[in-house]
């Protein structure tokens, strides 16, 4: 099997390892990041993230909680391909041989330049999934009184393609997921090898056990949400913000209402639970990456 056949297969279990460890704090993350500025004297619709949690089951039950996953789901294998793939072809590029081990800095790189690559996968997929994730917080207040706009990702993704300018409505908001992908898998992969790195006392981290590995994950997941948490909030309410009567004009007009309504905590919405996703569901996607990879030879 040659080096990109296992990096598809090895990026595909790793993603799917960390898709189903992590989607139920994801669904809480975009459900706080989307839900509407309160009115003066109003409450807003979650006081946080455990009455988010709780509001969710209480009202689609557990798999609320996983309202979404198809999309993603759907798209993990080419998703992780890209990504890891993209990285492994860079590393071969960078390497002054065969054996070589790329520095800290040569990993960052790598991972910008798979950042870059799966933006345009990662804005489509990431659009239907907030759209799903976040229709129950914004039905409450929306005009219409209500209801469940989308049956699901399918549904979603034809109503966009045919009432929200094609194609380019899928795309909506890929200025922010590059603003994302490109520093965030730049840090998680450096972080990565760092934390490698620094447990194995050198360049050579091939001996590491699988709670090294599950310590390094956990710790790049959190490098990258740390990284770019802010971008994340502006690339979710452009992706949720209404076609006919938007909000936002762009990204930066995002930013600046973002700012001016909510200060910098409103940057920050549902960053409790994206951190608390981004450990064990990163560490579950290294070790499950690096273990089938290494089984592949």
């Amino acid at each position: 099997m040659g080096d990109v056949a296992k990096d598809l297969t090895a990026g595909t279990i790793g993603g799917a390892a960390q898709l189903i460890v992590g989607h139920p704090f994801d669904t809480i993350k975009v459900k706080l990041q989307s839900q509407p500025v309160p009115l003066p004297g109003q409450l807003p619709k979650f006081s946080g993230a455990l009455d988010a949690v709780k509001q969710t089951i209480a009202a689609e039950g557990l798999g609320g909680l996983y309202k979404g996953m198809g999309a993603p789901l759907a798209t993990v294998a080419a998703f992780n391909a890209v990504l890891f793939t993209v990285r492994g072809q860079l590393e071969s590029l960078l390497k002054s041989d065969p054996g070589a081990r790329l520095t800290i800095n040569q990993q960052i790189a790598c991972g910008a330049g798979a950042g870059v690559a799966v933006s345009f996968l990662a804005c489509p997929t990431e659009l239907i999934k907030c759209r799903l994730q976040a229709q129950s917080a914004l039905a409450d207040v929306s005009s219409s009184g209500g209801g469940v706009k989308y049956g699901g990702p399918m549904d979603v993704a034809k109503q966009v393609l045919r009432s929200e300018g094609g194609m380019r409505g899928l795309f909506k908001g890929l200025a922010p997921t590059f603003a994302r992908e490109v520093p965030g898998n730049a840090a998680m992969f450096g972080v990565y090898e760092g934390v490698k790195q620094l447990i194995a006392g050198g360049q050579d981290t091939s001996g590491l056990g699988r709670g090294s590995m599950i310590v390094a994950g956990g710790l790049a997941g959190a490098a990258f949400w740390f990284m770019v948490y802010p971008t994340d909030v502006v690339k979710s309410v452009i992706q949720v913000d209404s076609y006919k009567n938007p909000k936002f004009s762009g990204s930066i007009d995002a930013f600046k209402k973002i700012l001016a309504t909510e200060g910098v905590k409103g940057l920050y919405k549902g960053f409790g639970p994206a951190m608390a996703r981004s450990v064990p569901a990163n560490a579950a996607c290294f070790l499950a990456y690096e273990v089938t990879r290494s089984s592949l030879g």
